[in-house]
């Protein structure tokens, strides 16, 4: 399991936000942390550690009077890590290849590709024979409705008709290198993850997959290392130290590049036991 680390610029700032209270009109949402550092100085970070794989997020529509700035934040965080960072929002056939050239190694797509509430095969065709899939992530984040997990658009405002499912992954999987998927109904609120959800991920063995939504705890990311079966990335936002949580970002890096020898032999009690023990080495160093 990888740690993938974000970047969130909402006007123009970096943030932490509750994923579901996202509105264009008035570039409103609800914050968590609202960051004096600017994106540049967390791509240093980042390429410091050598995390490679996290993603920026460009969370304005591109009409809003905070876009030009939210770009040029993540264009600056870009130019500091060349190759070392994914950005998504508003990416489309036409600008792709500008965030590539500016340093990014993929770029991340929901709303161009998802249009209408299903899939546009043009669009999708148009994207890979512009940029090759081997730099698109196709973002399918989701909110629940009713036994479903429906995937979202439009800076998760928008429900589709696409179901987030093996078939839809699978569909999908010839088209680019990686999935993101953020739970969205848990987005933001660290109150804990959308188990079922990652549960269906980790039993899906094609292309890499990162999650996102609702670990707030050391326990939650051991849950999620067994329920993944320690081959789902992750990001954690809100709960991380960098942004005003209190999970502290060196101890997650250690758990997620600890090994496991069985995935399978790794219950939730055991889990919870290898958690403890972790602490305890922490707490005598």
């Amino acid at each position: 399991m990888e740690f993938r680390p974000c970047i969130d610029i909402h006007n123009g700032k970096v943030k932490q936000i509750v994923g579901g209270s996202l509105k264009d009109l008035g570039d409103r949402a609800q914050e968590n942390f609202v960051s004096e550092q600017d994106a540049a100085f967390y791509a240093k970070l980042y390429q410091k550690n050598s995390l490679k794989g996290g993603h920026i997020i460009l969370l304005n529509a591109s009409d809003s009077p905070y876009y030009e700035a939210t770009k040029e934040q993540a264009l600056s965080a870009l130019r500091v890590y060349p190759g070392g960072l994914q950005v998504g929002g508003g990416i489309t056939a036409e600008n792709a290849a500008e965030y590539l050239a500016a340093g990014a190694s993929h770029v991340i797509v929901t709303s161009y590709v998802f249009r209408e509430g299903r899939i546009d095969y043009d669009r999708l065709d148009k994207l890979v024979q512009s940029i090759g899939k081997e730099h698109l992530v196709l973002d399918v984040s989701c909110k629940r409705a009713g036994e479903q997990y429906l995937v979202v658009t439009d800076r998760w405002q928008k429900l589709t008709e696409e179901a987030v499912d093996e078939a839809l992954l699978k569909k999908l999987s010839v088209y680019c290198d990686e999935f993101l998927i953020h739970a969205v109904d848990v987005e933001g609120k660290a109150r804990g993850m959308e188990q079922e959800l990652v549960k269906f991920i980790g039993n899906y063995t094609g292309n890499p997959i990162t999650y996102a939504g609702g670990v707030h705890s050391m326990e939650d990311l051991y849950l999620l290392k067994k329920l993944g079966q320690n081959r789902m990335n992750v990001t954690i936002g809100s709960a991380l130290d960098l942004f005003g949580g209190s999970m502290k970002w060196e101890d997650v890096l250690t758990v997620c590049r600890e090994k496991q020898k069985d995935p399978q032999e790794l219950s939730c009690d055991s889990a919870c036991g290898s958690y403890f023990s972790f602490m305890i080495k922490v707490w005598l160093r």
